[in-house]
């Protein structure tokens, strides 16, 4: 029987890295897609709409990209300005290659605490827990 003390780490970074490895193994192009509102973001504001950014983290865009256990880092050039970029790993809410939208959305994890900030308005409220979603997942690329 499963001992259900132990306490995990979040999936998230680990799973981050690896897709984000998978799709550059097949030549394609990895895009985040990043909850602009989580406390701790730093990102280009112009960019950001609807509360989430788009970038792109595929070698030729980005410099000294790191995926950390807490944390996704790295520089860029946005409007030919350098910019350091800092996002915490709750904040990905999606990772997934441009060409062919393949890759994974990000839900909440369970023992983790849902991003702050975030604009999730369905709660248990509104869905019982045991219940699952109706209809295929769907990826939307904001731009």
């Amino acid at each position: 029987m499963p001992d259900n003390s132990i306490t995990m780490t979040s999936s998230r970074p680990y799973l981050v890295r690896s897709l984000n490895e998978w799709i550059l193994d097949n030549d394609c192009t990895p895009y985040i897609v990043v909850d602009a509102g989580v406390q701790g973001v730093q990102v280009p504001t112009e960019h950001v709409a609807n509360g989430q950014i788009v970038l792109n983290i595929s070698p030729g865009a980005v410099r000294s990209l790191v995926i950390g256990n807490g944390a996704l880092e790295f520089s860029a050039r946005f409007g030919g300005v350098p910019m350091q970029v800092f996002i915490p790993l709750q904040a990905v809410m999606a990772i997934y290659a441009k060409e062919n939208g393949e890759g994974m959305v990000f839900g909440s994890e369970p023992g983790s605490p849902d991003p702050e900030g975030s604009s999730d308005s369905e709660s248990s409220a509104g869905r019982r827990s045991d219940e699952r979603p109706s209809g295929r997942p769907t990826l939307k690329v904001v731009k």
